[in-house]
């Protein structure tokens, strides 16, 4: 079934400004305005940020639904694609957040707006832990799209943790996939937005 909702969850310190987030929110709006985008700004604290998507998605129809989710919003991106039973699409996902973040507990801006500060708790690494769903196989089909020359996360820890998705494994590359444009149109592909 083609997809009718998109939701679109941004990285640590990221935003609904970032430029991945960007450009698939002007596709959608110029070329499926009927489709229903969601990028909402997600609050640091893990828990809190679930229970606002869940919230927003809670009428969502799965079968029509997708999630897209950089970084650590591909770590979100996949509890909710698990939740809802619908597709998702990873791009260079956090695997192991709660090992990583635990070198940023403190404080921090935002890296599209500087004035917006944040807090990341210690607290919110245990709440990482619990959207871990590392033994759980897909719900529905997933497409990653992992960078060999992500400068911050591990592309083998991604193709090892998603067996099951197709895989789209960039020589080179980055963490902020860069050439994003160059890998939209396998992107949409996937999603078969209405």
């Amino acid at each position: 079934m083609p997809t009718t909702h998109l939701l679109y969850l941004h990285g640590f310190r990221s935003s609904p400004q970032s430029a991945k987030a960007r450009t698939m929110a002007q596709y959608v709006q110029t070329q499926h305005p009927d489709v229903t985008w969601l990028c909402p700004q997600l609050p640091p604290s893990p828990k809190a940020a679930m229970e606002m998507v869940m919230a927003q998605v809670q009428d969502w129809p799965s079968a029509q639904m997708a999630v897209v989710g950089s970084s650590l919003g591909g770590y979100y991106a996949t509890w909710v694609a698990h939740h809802k039973q619908c597709k998702a699409v990873l791009l260079n996902p956090a695997v192991y957040p709660d090992h990583s973040l635990e070198h940023h507990i403190g404080h921090h801006t935002s890296w599209h707006d500087p004035a917006e500060a944040f807090y990341f708790q210690p607290a919110y690494i245990q709440e990482l832990r619990e959207l871990g769903l590392h033994a759980q196989p897909a719900t529905a089909a997933q497409l990653g799209i992992f960078a060999k020359g992500d400068e911050v996360l591990d592309w083998r820890q991604m193709a090892a943790r998603y067996p099951e998705a197709e895989q789209v494994i960039l020589e080179g590359g980055d963490h902020a996939i860069s050439d994003f444009d160059s890998h939209l149109s396998r992107i949409l592909d996937f999603l078969d937005l209405a």
